[in-house]
């Protein structure tokens, strides 16, 4: 049960003090009180857990400060929408709001490899007013032998090259906790000169020391990456572990399901489930075509896979798009067949923005059919 408090309501609050009182009533039934900073408003929510079916809504639903009692219907509970009775409120970060109406496109590096390809990429972002972007210093590989990363060296001057060319958010995975104090360390030697989006990336999907872990920690926000082989309810459910240790700024990534029914693409597209991620909980929802279709061959009318890929997520509301660049993909040490050329970038900019102006408008639409006609 989920007991929703009115705006601008804080955990010292002297009523919540007599509604937890109540709740302490009921035999094994143990409350946590969580605030949550939305992109538009703080939200004060009271979570009873335990066995809830024998308790009553009323007297809850009483006191002055209760906007609204929610009975869970799922078992993520603080990620869930149960059934629409919880607002999807978002997150603010580094100036940017990520919530389920927002998009943001973030193109980069799917492994950082040298100085002068961050630098070229960083500055073509910013010559089309991209704020966002992706750099992996800590990459896990299929293979002992392949690249593994820069790491923790490049930390101090990807960072520095960030705040120069006025990228705000870096989304990077992070495969270990000491991964996370590297990056704070490295940040914090940079005078904070941009953010970073921990990624947890498919292979650490069921990780759950590590998803507890990126939930202790409130300075950065979680882009979780769906599980490649899992149900989207257990990938739902990993997300929750973020979310209840505290950190609900959390991104949920599609980034293809491992199966060869997807052949010839590395994994079998799952952006149809864009709308199912927004309806049944709170998530802002990316999708990271890149690693879902793995290479850049063209289709008879002249677009990439990719970009169609890219507009089937956008079309059905995705939030942010993870997709992979390259000033000289030839050379990448990581994902190189899948990387889009830098000079490609901005058409494919201008092909994400048609799709989502189509979006917005059969949104439009659907909301008022008769000005539509």
């Amino acid at each position: 049960m989920i007991i929703i408090l009115k705006p601008d309501v804080r955990s010292g609050s002297e009523q919540l003090q007599q509604l937890l009182a109540i709740a302490a009533r009921y035999p094994g039934v143990t409350a946590q009180v969580r605030e949550i900073t939305g992109a538009t408003r703080t939200l004060t929510e009271v979570y009873l857990i335990g066995s809830t079916t024998v308790v009553p809504t009323e007297p809850f639903e009483e006191f002055e400060i209760v906007e609204r009692v929610v009975r869970v219907s799922e078992r993520y509970r603080m990620i869930g929408r149960h059934r629409g009775q919880v607002e999807a409120v978002g997150f603010q970060y580094q100036g940017l709001t990520f919530d389920q109406e927002s998009l943001h496109v973030a193109p980069g590096l799917c492994a950082v490899d040298t100085l002068d390809n961050v630098e070229t990429m960083f500055r073509a972002l910013r010559d089309v007013g991209v704020a966002t972007t992706r750099m992996g210093a800590y990459k896990p590989r299929t293979s002992p032998y392949d690249f593994q990363g820069l790491g923790r060296e490049c930390l101090p001057w990807v960072f520095e090259l960030a705040g120069k060319h006025g990228i705000k958010v870096i989304a990077m995975e992070v495969t270990h906790e000491s991964h996370i104090e590297e990056i704070n360390t490295a940040l914090d030697s940079t005078g904070s000169a941009t953010g970073v989006m921990l990624q947890i990336g498919t292979r650490n999907a069921q990780n759950f020391e590590l998803l507890k872990f990126v939930g202790q920690q409130q300075r950065f926000p979680v882009l979780f990456k769906r599980g490649m082989g899992i149900t989207l309810e257990e990938s739902l459910n990993a997300c929750e572990y973020v979310a209840c240790e505290g950190n609900t700024k959390i991104v949920l990534c599609l980034r293809g399901m491992k199966t060869n029914w997807g052949d010839p693409h590395r994994n079998f597209v799952d952006f149809a489930h864009v709308p199912v991620v927004k309806r049944l909980t709170r998530l802002p929802v990316c999708i990271d075509p890149s690693h879902s279709v793995g290479r850049k061959e063209l289709a008879p009318d002249g677009l990439t896979d990719i970009h169609h890929a890219t507009a089937q997520g956008i079309i059905a509301g995705a939030n942010m798009v993870l997709v992979d660049f390259h000033p000289r993909p030839a050379e990448a040490l990581c994902d190189g067949p899948q990387a889009l050329l830098v000079e490609d970038l901005k058409p494919y900019l201008e092909d994400v923005m048609l799709v989502r102006e189509c979006y917005l408008k059969r949104k439009a639409a659907l909301a008022n059919p008769a000005k539509a006609a």
